[in-house]
């Protein structure tokens, strides 16, 4: 065991910010960092991915490195490249990180639940492959059957500023979702406040003094076949906060066995994040990622229902 350690090399990561005002080629600006450093030894490093540039791994010799951006070269081993089949890697940089989660996936580590079953611990791993001095702090959560992206800090700073300024920091967060029925209105609002019971079951309380304030926009994009396909904004972000208020609508999001749902279409919860727009906490710089309505989504409103 000991002699397996002695065998491991160290990283040697180095970051190289262009402090220029121009855009330089790739080669030509590592060759001007790293003056001594052989042709051949660079042309290695980006052929066998060594070098990213923003946190994203190229081999192009031409690629641009922008005024402002950093190139990191591991002159150990090749640079990780993000791979999983539920998660896709959207966006990083030294201070954020931005997810499109998939169907099933915890967003943080449950009880009895194994580490490569929740996001956090994945994009952990995977941060600290590229570098190991990478840190990641978990900024919020989707549910685990709700899809779509999610932020994760990376720099300490960063995480102070969306721990105590979430509100002002996040500019848009969009959801789409399908619903059982057919909505009368185009759009409209729901208000109350959430509590949960000993079954973990959030819902609406009357009660002074119990639950906490949340209120729910909702417009709909389209309806057919029973069911009505509809965005949803959040004031505030509350556990399962739109899962109840369609509920309690009376037009519970398909597959919601949970919060009433009798039909199943595209066999899971048919709720995903697809907008998720923020003040950068560092730079801040407005940071706008979308994803697309899940087509599946789109086809219930003209294909045929399922019962659960």
């Amino acid at each position: 065991m000991n002699r397996n350690r002695r065998n491991i090399r160290e990283d040697r990561i180095a970051d190289f910010p262009n402090r220029s005002d121009e855009r330089c080629p790739l080669m030509d600006f590592i060759r001007r960092c790293l003056p001594d450093a052989p042709r051949n030894d660079i042309k290695k490093w980006l052929r066998y991915g060594h070098v990213a540039v923003e946190g994203a791994v190229t081999t192009a010799f031409d690629a641009p490195v922008p005024p402002g951006q950093k190139v990191t070269i591991n002159f150990t081993r090749p640079i990780p490249v993000f791979k999983h089949p539920r998660i896709q890697l959207v966006y990083e940089d030294d201070d954020v990180l931005v997810i499109n989660k998939g169907y099933g996936l915890l967003s943080v580590a449950a009880a009895g639940k194994k580490r490569d079953e929740n996001a956090y611990d994945i994009m952990r791993d995977y941060v600290k492959r590229v570098d190991p001095r990478n840190k990641l702090w978990v900024v919020h959560r989707l549910d685990r059957h709700t899809t779509g992206l999610m932020m994760f800090a990376k720099s300490e700073r960063a995480n102070d500023v969306l721990r105590h300024n979430w509100n002002n920091i996040i500019l848009e967060r969009l959801y789409v979702a399908v619903l059982e029925g057919e909505l009368e209105q185009d759009k409209g609002f729901v208000k109350s406040r959430l509590t949960e019971n000993s079954q973990f079951v959030v819902y609406s309380t009357d009660v002074p003094g119990e639950g906490r304030l949340a209120v729910t926009h909702y417009e709909v994009i389209g309806r057919g076949n029973g069911y009505t396909l509809a965005n949803f904004s959040l004031d505030t972000g509350r556990k399962n906060q739109i899962r109840v208020h369609a509920s309690e609508m009376g037009h519970p999001i398909a597959g919601d066995r949970k919060y009433g749902a009798q039909t199943s279409p595209i066999h899971r919860l048919a709720l995903h994040a697809r907008t998720l727009r923020f003040a950068h906490p560092v730079t801040k710089k407005d940071m706008n990622f979308q994803t697309p309505v899940p087509r599946e989504f789109a086809g219930v409103i003209r294909g045929r229902k399922k019962s659960l």
